[in-house]
This record gives C-alpha cells, structure tokens and sequence, in this order.
C-alpha cells in the first residue's frame, strides 16, 4: 500500500516539527514551511502515479481558505486517495453513514480555525515588526503607531512609585505613598504587576512570554530594575506583611529554644504616656512559655554583631584578590559565557541584512530569525541582571561604623538589615540570652 504524508507549518505561529509518528510505513514526505510548493508537488506526482493513501496532520494544513481546502479534497476524491488526518480521526474510506455529516463539521471547524490562525499570523507579523501587543497601554505609557511613549502626565507618578519602593523596599508602603501624594490608589496586586511589569523596563513582553530589550524609552534603568527584583526575591522570604513593618527587626528574629518566629509588640501603662517595646515568640509551645525581650536590647546587641561579623563573612565569600561578589569564580564564569553569547548573538544580527540582499534569506525569514536572536540576547541580559551589582567589601566596611546605624530611621534601618540578614537566632542561656545572625551570603 503506497502512502505519501504532506505537512505544513506556518513559521509565524508554529515551530517546525522535527519527527512525526504517522503510524505506519511512509514512501514520501512532502514539507512546506510557509509556502505551498510542495504541495503543488504532491499533487502533481498524485496525477502521474496516485498512492493508495496520504496522510497529514488536520485537513486546515491542505489550504489556506475554505474554498481550497474542498477543492482539494475533491480532487483527492475524483483521483480515489484515501485521505486520513491523523489528528482529527478522519479517514475519508470509511463508509459510514455520518461521514458528510462529519466532514460538514469538519469544514466549519476549519473556517473558524482559519480565522483564528489569521488572527495570530498578524499578531506574529506584530511582534517581527517589535510592535506592541494589543490591548491598553499599561499606566504611564500611550500607544504610538509602532512602540509605547511616555506618557508626560502619568510618567512621573510610577517613578515616584518605583524611587519610593527602591528607598524603603516596602510594596505595602510605595501603595500607601501613592494614595497619600498623588491620590492614586491602587491595589497592592496592581502595585506588584507594576514592579514585574517589563514595560516600564524599556522592554516589550508577549504572550507566550518572549521578551525583546529596548524597544522604547525606559522609565526605571537597568540597574534600577535588577535592585527591584532582587527586593521582591529578598522580601519573598519575609512572613506576609512583615515587608512594610514600622520596625527594622519584624520579620527577622527566631527564638532558638522553641523555634517559633518573634512578634514585635507594643506594650502601655495605664495612665502614662510611656510606651514599651518587646520582642515575644507568636506560638510558643513550651511551658513556661519563653519569655519576651526588650526590643530595644536585641537591636542594639544586633547592631554590634553586624558591625563585628558582617566584614569578616563578606571576606570568606570573596577571594582576597577580587573585589566584587560578580568576581566570585563561579559567577565571573556564568557572567563571560552570558556577554560572550550576546555578542555572537548581536554579530549574527549585524551579517542578516548581508544574507537578505545576496538573496540567502527572504525577508520574513530574517525577520524571524532577528527575533529569535533578540528574545535571546534578552533572555541573556535578564540573567546577569541576576548577578548581584554591588561591591560588598567597600559596603561592608562602611555599615561596619556604629554610628551609620544609629543615624538612620527605623525604617531606614530595616531595609539595610534585610540586605544582609536572613534571620536573627535569639539563644537563651537563662537569666541571660545571646544573639547569633545567619547572614544571606
């Protein structure tokens, strides 16, 4: 039994399929990337020697329209080819009553598929163009004819949202400052999906989760936008809420002994004026339960140990003979096998505009292949984005002086712990206790 199978894959939405199981033994394979020619092909090998049987995938890959899609299966018909689609349970020797009914359901399916496919084939053209997605531009930006621009009245309301989380590291407290100035209320999801939004970035996001840098003017830097996601990673490990606490410790502190995580409370006397602070484990299972702490003890002995010990971890995580954590061996590695790969992808780039004028590339064919090399190179910068910016020797020296804590404000004060600090270890050696800090490097 002759079977020839025919595929065809649009480049625009789909990506080519490297091997397929047809089920049975195949003499030829015709496939067509965009165009249509080799199905002009099978067709004219059909009339000279007809198979017994062509297989393909759905009946929408015979066509671009309706109309071609039945011209065909008439053709397929009068020459007696058995038509199956493997993937729509088709067989067009089957003769069971039902078969036009389920043929008629079959091109109505296909009518609407090809509408949808027309629908995602512009989108595709879109996105090869760098234009934007549709839908709304996102809050401080209007939409142009080709690419986002900023939005002069909006604008400096999210960068005053994003330099508010940036100072305080706080969403909670950037949602609250935005009500409080400008009267803008917004959510703290909403205020997430800004912080996470690649727009703001100078960036375009898709769908299907492709991005490509640089494609309009920026409201935050780069550097603004990796500090922004190291804070929401860094604040993930804090318990809900604890993030926008008034006090530099919420959060932080664990009692050893029972294991339970310390709350930050406020105690008053009756008929004074004076206030209290203690630090009291939340779910304390031992009896007698253990016993709070004066807050503002724990502070400053947490001061002292950061001041002592946070230079010396600093100089076992770093090798004497380099200066910043993107030095570290490993991640030197990670950093110059990402810049070396981006600047292959970009000289790939620079050579595609050669390709199409000698005619070695179509034009789409470039313009995808200058996509996928985008997607790349942005995929590449997200990843040393990662890589932490800062020179933690010479930062470390200057939070090791006292007096640099006690200068700044509680809040001040706790976004500075929470970039060193993973949790603080209350050890009790009754009637005396001793702190013990697990530092986040």
């Amino acid at each position: 039994m002759t079977t020839f199978a025919y595929i065809y894959t649009d480049p625009l939405i789909e990506e080519t399929p490297q091997e397929i199981d047809w089920g049975r033994q195949v003499e030829r394979v015709y496939a067509d990337i965009g165009g249509r020619s080799q199905l002009e092909l099978l067709f004219q090998d059909c009339r000279k020697t007809p198979p017994q049987c062509l297989l393909v995938r759905r009946l929408l890959e015979l066509g671009d329209t309706i109309a071609q899609v039945s011209d065909r299966l008439s053709e397929l018909a009068a020459m007696g080819i058995t038509l199956i689609a493997t993937e729509q349970s088709y067989n067009s020797q089957e003769n069971t009553p039902n078969l036009q009914a389920e043929l008629l359901k079959l091109l109505q399916e296909i009518q609407t598929q090809h509408h949808s496919r027309r629908i995602r084939q512009a989108h595709a053209r879109n996105r090869l163009e760098i234009a934007p997605p549709p839908g709304k531009p996102p809050y401080g930006y209007r939409r142009s004819r080709s690419k986002y621009i900023i939005d002069r009245s909006t604008a400096p309301v999210v960068k005053d949202f994003f330099d508010n989380f940036l100072l305080y590291g706080s969403l909670r407290g950037a949602v609250r400052y935005l009500n409080k100035k400008y009267g803008k209320n917004i959510s703290v999801t909403t205020g997430k999906r800004w912080l996470t939004n690649h727009v703001y970035r100078g960036d375009t996001a898709y769908h299907h989760g492709e991005i490509i840098s640089d494609t309009h003017t920026a409201i935050i830097s780069r550097e603004e936008a990796a500090q922004v996601d190291r804070l929401l990673r860094r604040n993930r490990r804090l318990p809900p809420r604890t993030a926008s606490a008034p006090r530099s410790l919420a959060g932080l502190v664990v009692c050893q002994q029972c294991q339970s995580r310390m709350q930050v409370v406020l105690v008053t006397i009756r008929r004074q004026n004076k206030q209290y602070l203690y630090l009291r484990s939340l779910s304390c299972p031992l009896r007698p339960k253990c016993k709070a702490i004066a807050y503002q003890e724990v502070l400053e002995q947490t001061i002292t140990s950061v001041c002592r010990d946070l230079p010396v971890a600093v100089e076992k995580m770093i090798s004497p003979e380099l200066g910043s954590v993107k030095e570290n061996f490993t991640m030197v590695i990670e950093l110059r096998s990402a810049e070396a790969a981006i600047a292959h992808q970009e000289e790939i780039l620079t050579q595609l505009p050669h390709l199409v004028e000698t005619g070695i590339l179509d034009v789409e064919t470039a313009k995808i292949r200058a996509y996928k090399l985008r997607t790349e190179i942005s995929r590449l910068q997200a990843q040393i984005a990662t890589l932490p910016p800062v020179n933690l020797i010479s930062v470390a020296q200057a939070v090791s002086i006292p007096q640099f804590w006690l200068d700044l404000s509680e809040v001040e004060r706790r976004f500075y712990f929470r970039e060193f600090i993973r949790q603080i270890e209350i050890i009790r050696h009754p009637p005396t206790w001793e702190l013990s800090i697990i530092f986040i490097f």
